[in-house]
């Protein structure tokens, strides 16, 4: 199962980010858990400087825009795959 994380304050364009993602999960019929982080201490754990930000398995693949959910789809089946050592 994979982990994704949408880093944010809540804000309208965290929201899309979010929505983004599960469209993403769900065109991929990947099985994934989502986790908003809200909390700014945490958010810069990440080393984040721009939200909303996107983590997939504890990797940051996006901040600071809403990246086409056909690219959250190709970190996303990445970060799936048995494989992916990158």
């Amino acid at each position: 199962m994979l982990t994704v994380k949408i880093l944010g304050p809540g804000c309208a364009n965290c929201k899309k980010l979010e929505a983004i993602a599960r469209e993403a999960a769900a065109q991929g019929k990947l099985d994934a858990e989502f986790i908003k982080v809200t909390d700014m201490k945490e958010i810069m754990a990440y080393d984040v400087l721009t939200t909303p930000a996107l983590v997939i398995n504890e990797k940051v693949v996006s901040s600071g825009r809403l990246p086409p959910t056909a690219d959250v789809l190709k970190w996303m089946t990445a970060a799936a795959s048995p494989s992916s050592a990158a």
